[in-house]
């Protein structure tokens, strides 16, 4: 993520889901504070979704609740990615969602990336805003903050941060070049029928578990 821009020093953080053990849910997560690029594959924590340490001795991301709720809302997700990217991150200081200004946004993502309700980092309120920004998506922008993305593999939730920062990108220019041209909401709709399709178990309702 360093590399790509998407973040810079320690901040964001990445995590998997795991496949439950003994009836557990539990997660791999990158730790608290760590430079990318000095990680090693035994710097990685694994934890429950109560952040319960199972493995490894450094703390877990202080973002752990965010990406514990994420798994708890949505069962589809199998990976999540958090970024500070700069263009996400303008939308998310304006608190202004990413529509889908660009057919991708709605086939990939499954429309807006709608921003959330401000929280205080780390915190249980931020994981529930989040959440209920993200919906059936496969992403969000965090108020204030930066965006979070999930997929079914690590390789799909980055693909997805890259996709929403590069559609940010546009966005904010485009905005400050002349009027942005929407696509017709019919148009729309028939590209999120699309993703619905590729992903029928994306649901991010209150059929799925409450965020801890």
């Amino acid at each position: 993520m360093a590399e790509l821009g998407l973040v810079v020093g320690t901040a964001g953080n990445v995590s998997v889901r795991l496949d439950s053990a003994e009836g557990r849910d539990l997660m791999a997560v990158t730790p608290s504070g760590a430079p990318y690029d000095g990680l090693a594959a035994e710097d990685v924590v694994v934890t429950d979704f109560e952040i319960e340490p199972v493995e490894g001795s450094r703390p877990p991301s202080s973002e752990s609740l965010l990406h514990a709720g994420i798994y708890l809302r949505r069962p589809d997700a199998r990976a999540v990615v958090h970024t500070h990217s700069i263009f996400s991150s303008v939308l998310a200081v304006l608190g202004e969602d990413l529509p889908p200004v660009t057919d991708e946004v709605a086939v990939y993502v499954g429309g807006a990336a709608r921003v959330s309700e401000y929280a205080f980092p780390g915190s249980e309120q931020l994981a529930r805003s989040v959440c209920a920004a993200l919906g059936d998506n496969k992403a969000a922008l965090i108020a204030n903050h930066g965006a979070v993305a999930i997929g079914r593999s690590l390789d799909e939730a980055l693909d997805i941060c890259l996709l929403v920062e590069r559609a940010s990108q546009i966005y904010v220019t485009a905005r400050a070049i002349g009027q942005v041209r929407p696509i017709p909401p019919e148009f729309v709709e028939a590209e999120k029928a699309v993703y619905r399709m590729r992903n029928p178990l994306a649901r991010g309702d209150a059929r799925s578990q409450e965020v801890p």
